[in-house]
Parts: C-alpha cells; sequence; structure tokens
C-alpha cells in the first residue's frame, strides 16, 4: 500500500480480512476502509494506487459500496473527476449496515419461514411434527429479532447508542450475567 502508514495499511489489510468472514469482497472492504479513514474524498485513480488494485476492481467495487449507500460520491469544484467518501459517522454507518443486511438476509428468511411454516400447518402427519415446532420456533426467533431492529430503527441514534451502552447494566437488573 502506497503512500500509507503501518497504522492504516494494517487496518485496511484487517478490514479486508474481515469483510471476508463477512460475505463481502476483500477489496470492496478494503476500499471502503480507506475512504473511511480518508481525511478527504479520493478519485478513483488515487484508490487504486494506494490499494494496488487495478480500476475494473475498483470501479466494480465503488458501485457495490454505494449500492449498500456506504459511500458517496463526490464532485470537487474545477476537478471533473468523481470523488468517493465514505459515510464517517460510526453510528450512521453501522444502521445503514444492519439496515442493507436484513433487507438481504432477514426478510427473504422470514418470507420463506413464513411461507414454510403456513405450509407445515397444513399437514396433519404426526411425523411433521417435530419440523413444524422447530419452524415456528425459528420464524418466531426471527420475527422477534425483526420486531427489535425496528424498534430501534425508530429511535434516535443518541437513543439507541444508549441503551447499547447499558447492555451490562441490564442484564445484571434482569439477573443474567454481567461483573
Amino acid at each position: 500500500m502506497v503512500d500509507l502508514p503501518p497504522f492504516s495499511s494494517n487496518f485496511i489489510l484487517h478490514w479486508g480480512e474481515m469483510g471476508t468472514k463477512w460475505g463481502v469482497n476483500r477489496t470492496v472492504a478494503q476500499i471502503h476502509a480507506l475512504l473511511f479513514i480518508s481525511e478527504e474524498p479520493l478519485n478513483a485513480e488515487d484508490i487504486c494506487n494506494r490499494l494496488g488494485v487495478a480500476r475494473s476492481n475498483v470501479s466494480n467495487s465503488l458501485k457495490e459500496l454505494q449500492n449498500w449507500g456506504i459511500v458517496n460520491v463526490i464532485h470537487l469544484s474545477g476537478d471533473r473527476r468523481d470523488h468517493f467518501e465514505s459515510v464517517k459517522d460510526v453510528y450512521e454507518l453501522f444502521r445503514i449496515i444492519i439496515t442493507e443486511r436484513k433487507k438481504r438476509e432477514i426478510d427473504p428468511t422470514l418470507r420463506n419461514l413464513r411461507k414454510s411454516a403456513e405450509e407445515a400447518g397444513q399437514t396433519n402427519d404426526i411425523n411433521d411434527s417435530y419440523a413444524k415446532g422447530q419452524l415456528e420456533e425459528l420464524l418466531g426467533f426471527f420475527e422477534m429479532v425483526s420486531d427489535f431492529y425496528n424498534q430501534m430503527d425508530k429511535m434516535p441514534t443518541k437513543s439507541a447508542v444508549k441503551i447499547i451502552g447499558m447492555g451490562d447494566k441490564i442484564a445484571k437488573t434482569l439477573g443474567g450475567f454481567g461483573k
């Protein structure tokens, strides 16, 4: 990685590795990491040079990041090239990512589980009762998580951060775990 201090290179490499574990292309994650820690918006050529990545790969990755809503195109006065900038607010960034993941992963799973549970409810075969129960339990869990997300998403960011910060206190109050 060119013109980057070691801590930046380390972060970008790690974010790329984590991206692959989260189901995101390594280059997409590395470009996001670079844009996230860059004070100024970068054009595609800057990104190519700093990461040593092919222009076509950068272009495709930037499109994906824009589709996620975490990278925006910025136009700078006197420069005809597109420049790119990551959402900088950590909480807003993760709200966007969680919303997209819910849309892409949880919502289709919920639709499938509802359909499967409905179909399972139409059979009276005793041999199907265990599978029916498992589907109903899984559907209940996914609906609960989805409802929790919907409630958290309605909250202002400051309130959501306070609730997250109170996790240990809530666990202790409910008799769960904690220090």
